[in-house]
């Protein structure tokens, strides 16, 4: 994948999530949040699609920075850790990453939103998604690219679509206990509207 591809990628993901930006905060309402994730979602990958980088490093770092600088609350706190962690774990320079430096890429990632939040997949929030989302990513790195997002992206949808029996163990949506059950979480189902624009 090329750095122009990475970020071809995310003006992807910025039109879809901006044409689901009402389901989104239905779901986050449906289940006890503010109602409020498609507002706060949209404003992320905007601040995200402002970034400037030459290489994978500063972009993703650029990301990160953009997230703190335009956008607030914890959707915009969790993706900047997820862009500092791939910064980290990119190739100093690079402009393009191979099969297993992407796997690298996202495990980074990966690993300094667990530093930074509790929660794991089956608590009900954007890890149902992202957890199995990079675990089939980084198992299927053997494959190449397009079979390492088409993994993902189908990990993701069903890791997202199962918060639906689920109940919520952070944010608001605790407070609800047993009726935050029912319906799908707003921050799962966002990360897997991302993994999916990375398909085709």
């Amino acid at each position: 994948m090329t750095l122009e591809q990475f970020k071809a990628v995310w003006q992807k993901a910025q039109a879809a999530i901006e044409a689901n930006e009402k389901h989104f905060s239905e779901l986050d309402a449906a289940t006890g949040g503010d109602g409020d994730h498609g507002t706060a979602i949209v404003a992320a990958i905007h601040a995200i699609n402002h970034a400037e980088g030459d290489d994978f490093p500063t972009l993703l770092a650029g990301m990160a920075e953009k997230l703190e600088e335009e956008a607030s609350g914890s959707t915009s706190s969790l993706y900047g850790a997820w862009f500092e962690g791939m910064a980290d774990a990119a190739p100093k320079g690079a402009t393009a990453l191979d099969a297993d430096q992407l796997a690298d890429l996202f495990q980074g990632g990966f690993e300094e939103i667990c530093a930074v939040t509790r929660a794991r997949q089956g608590d009900k929030t954007m890890m149902d998604a992202l957890q199995p989302a990079t675990e089939a990513l980084v198992a299927a790195k053997g494959e190449g690219e397009a079979a390492m997002f088409a993994a993902a992206a189908k990990a993701a949808r069903a890791g997202s679509d199962a918060t639906a029996q689920l109940q919520a163990k952070f944010g608001r949506a605790k407070n609800l206990g047993e009726r935050s059950i029912g319906a799908i979480d707003a921050g799962s189902a966002s990360m897997a509207t991302v993994f999916e624009a990375f398909v085709g």
